[in-house]
C-alpha cells in the first residue's frame, strides 16, 4: 500500500492507496511543534483504530506547505514505516512544465493539483483550492502550469474580523437563506459565503480571458474544505474533487517510481 501525506497551514490530509483505489482517508490539525515521535504514534493509533498494520505500508510521499515539518515528517516515515519518503520538490519527476518566473517558488500543493488535474480533465483547465489561502491555478492544453493566483481562504478573513473588530462574533461559516441578513450572523455569513463567490467568479472569468489563446476552458475544477460551499453558487465551477491533492500525490509516485 502507498500512504499519502499532504501537510497544509492547518491540516494535514492522509490517504492510504492499494494501486489507484484509495481505501481510506483522515485528517488531522497541522501541529507545528509535534515530533517525529509524536506524529508517528499518532499515525499508528488512526491504523490501529482501522485494522490496519503499518507494516503493510511499501511507500510513502509527502507534499507540505509547512517547511518546519517536512525533516520532522521524514523521519517519521524512517523510524515508523520504515520508508524514506519521497518529497514533493525540486527532483522529483512531476511530468509538467512549470512556465512561472521562478519555479521553485510554486508550492507543492499547486503543483500535485495541476498534476491530478490535468491527469483526470485534461486541459486547458482551472483549479481552485480552497485552503488556509484559496490558490488558482491555470493549465494550458498541454498540461504546462501557466500560473496563478492566491488570495486569503475564508477562515482567514472570518477570523480577521472577529479578531479586528469589537463587537462582531466568530461565526459558522455557512451559506445563509437570504443575502440581505437579518442579524448579526446572518449578515457576516452573507458576507463571507457570496463575497467570496463573488471574489472566486471574478478571478475565474479573467483568468478564462486570458487563457483563450489556450482554447475554451471547459473545466474549473474545485477542491478543499469550502468547495461544495461555494461551488453551489459559482457560475464557473463546474467540478467539486475533494480527493484531487491525494490522487496527485498517487500520481507523482507513480512517475517516480
Amino acid at each position: 500500500m502507498l500512504l499519502v501525506v499532504d501537510v497544509g497551514n492547518t491540516n494535514i490530509v492522509i490517504g492510504l492507496y492499494e494501486g489507484k483505489k484509495l481505501l481510506y482517508d483522515w485528517r488531522i490539525a497541522t501541529e507545528k511543534n509535534r515530533t517525529s515521535d509524536e506524529y508517528g504514534l499518532l499515525f499508528e493509533q488512526i491504523f490501529k483504530h482501522q485494522g490496519l498494520c503499518i507494516e503493510d505500508v511499501k511507500d510513502v510521499i509527502i507534499s507540505s506547505v509547512v517547511p518546519t515539518l517536512m525533516h520532522t515528517l521524514s523521519s517519521m516515515g524512517i523510524k515508523y514505516f520504515k520508508r524514506e519518503p519521497i518529497i514533493v520538490g525540486p527532483g522529483v519527476k512531476t511530468g509538467m512544465n512549470i512556465r512561472y518566473d521562478n519555479p521553485k517558488e510554486v508550492g507543492a500543493d499547486r503543483i500535485v493539483n495541476a498534476v491530478a488535474g490535468f491527469e483526470k480533465y485534461g486541459g486547458p483547465l482551472i483549479i481552485v483550492d480552497f485552503g488556509t489561502a484559496i490558490t488558482f491555478c491555470a493549465i494550458s492544453k498541454r498540461g504546462d502550469y501557466l500560473g496563478g493566483a492566491i488570495a486569503p481562504g475564508i477562515i482567514i478573513s472570518s477570523e480577521a474580523l472577529f479578531l479586528r473588530t469589537a463587537k462582531l462574533p466568530k461565526v459558522e461559516i455557512a451559506k445563509p437563506d437570504t443575502i440581505i441578513g437579518k442579524n448579526t450572523v446572518g449578515s457576516i455569513q452573507s458576507g463571507l459565503a457570496y463575497g467570496y463567490v463573488g471574489l472566486v467568479d471574478h478571478i475565474v472569468e479573467k483568468m478564462i480571458d486570458e487563457m483563450a489563446c489556450e482554447g475554451e476552458v471547459k473545466t474549473v475544477v474545485a477542491t478543499g474544505g469550502f468547495a461544495s460551499l461555494i461551488a453551489r453558487e459559482s457560475k464557473y465551477i463546474n467540478k467539486v474533487d475533494k480527493l484531487l491533492t491525494l490522487d496527485g500525490l498517487r500520481i507523482i509516485y507513480g512517475r517516480n517510481k
